[in-house]
């Protein structure tokens, strides 16, 4: 115990002298980029869009959950949050013009009929996990409130950012009909989800998690709107790591970067907290926790830090901290910074550059980068999974142009949520 106390405070010690530097925050404009920034951005949004279009099935527009990093993968198993970060590369795609348009607004539409028409769903949230090709539920899986949400923001970005009325309506159509009061089962918070084999799950989103988007979807629904009250009943712990303190929980770093990849919280704040000010002291503590494991793996540094949920040389690990969680092995996930870019893109973009200089021959894929490798030794993962290449997309895009936050927040049911929930600018 004596030996863990010590390394703890040389960990403590080398965070306090740290001299990072200043956070290149910005507010409603973009930040300045070199161009060896901003060309890092375009190979990561490109080789990413790759992803979600090869990854695909073409007719339904279900995307894998996961994939070889090289490509020509058998596997079917597909994930409606991996299919919601898709839709919205399909529009990053066409902006940049990483594809034809109109193969692109072919794919898109494709997708929306099948989720009009065909997808199996249950009061208009849909199932996690379906084969891609033949739609079947898979693994006994949930109805999945978050993972429809995701969905759901994909589905908008496409609604505002295409301009084909039967995009449009198609869009509208599906956002309309998922029956948030139902997700409610009579409480005040939203349910995890439903099985029909036992009803609904006992888990709710009822404190601080990646849930806001979930929450502006259900007080902004057209149909099925839940009370504004809803947004103040989730709890919302402060914690205090490293001289930060904000709003947060013992989970990964996704939870601080997902409903900000589609909803501009800048200079917004609702009574609770500003939740992009909060994200980026989520994201400055972690780079400072992972910097204090250098002593026990001596590949952390300020340049290759990072942590979130993925795959690691023994399966499927929720890790990161503060506080620690999971079996940390000096395993590196890219898509924690990638995840990050714009509440610190000095220091994110810092990470990207040096595992595309120092690593890309083993770790830098046709995807991007792989899921996780391991910088203290040989290990380096065979896969990369569509949601952490997803959040990892969206959030160059966003870094690079605000391209997501543009499309997706004209959505006027968004506006309205946010203006219910109390949110003003400033």
């Amino acid at each position: 115990m004596s030996s863990r106390r010590e390394f703890l405070h040389r960990g403590l010690a080398l965070a306090a002298t740290l001299s990072l530097p200043p956070a290149r925050f910005w507010s409603l404009s973009t930040p300045l980029l070199s161009k060896s920034d901003a060309d890092l951005l375009d190979e990561l949004c490109a080789s990413s869009f790759r992803y979600f279009w090869e990854a695909a099935d073409p007719y339904t527009g279900l995307v894998k959950d996961r994939s070889n990093a090289d490509g020509l993968d058998p596997r079917t198993v597909g994930s409606i949050a991996a299919t919601g970060f898709g839709l919205t590369a399909l529009c990053i795609a066409a902006e940049n013009r990483y594809e034809k348009r109109s193969k692109i607004e072919e794919r898109v539409l494709r997708t929306l009929k099948y989720f009009h028409d065909r997808a199996l769903q249950e009061h208009g949230f849909f199932y996690h996990f379906l084969d891609i090709h033949t739609g079947e539920r898979l693994w006994n899986s949930e109805v999945s409130s978050i993972d429809t949400a995701l969905l759901l923001c994909g589905i908008i970005t496409y609604r505002e950012y295409f301009t084909d009325e039967r995009i449009r309506r198609l869009a509208g159509d599906i956002y309309r009909r998922v029956d948030f009061r139902w997700m409610l089962n009579g409480a005040q918070t939203l349910s995890h989800g439903w099985r029909p084999e036992t009803g609904f799950i006992k888990f709710r989103w009822d404190s601080y998690a990646e849930h806001m988007m979930l929450y502006l979807l259900a007080i902004g629904s057209p149909d099925f709107a839940i009370p504004p009250e809803s947004w103040s009943a989730w709890k919302r712990p402060v914690y205090d790591f490293f001289g930060e303190s904000y709003i947060s929980a013992q989970a990964p770093l996704f939870i601080h970067q997902y409903a900000h990849a589609w909803v501009d919280f800048r200079d917004r704040h609702d009574r609770f907290a500003d939740y992009f000010q909060n994200s980026l002291k989520a994201t400055r503590s972690h780079l400072k926790f992972c910097v204090t494991l250098a002593d026990q793996f001596p590949k952390y540094s300020e340049q290759l830090w990072g942590i979130t949920a993925s795959d690691s040389a023994h399966g499927y690990v929720v890790w990161g901290g503060p506080p620690s969680m999971g079996p940390i092995d000096g395993t590196v996930v890219p898509a924690a910074a990638a995840g990050s870019l714009p509440f610190l893109p000095g220091e994110c973009l810092a990470v990207l550059h040096h595992i595309r200089q120092q690593y890309g021959g083993r770790c830098w894929k046709r995807y991007g980068p792989v899921d996780a490798f391991n910088p203290n030794n040989t290990w380096t993962n065979p896969d990369v999974i569509g949601i952490n290449v997803g959040i990892s997309m969206l959030m160059a895009a966003n870094l690079r142009s605000q391209f997501v936050w543009k499309a997706f927040m004209k959505a006027p049911e968004i506006k309205a949520a946010m203006q219910q929930v109390g949110f003003k600018m400033g």
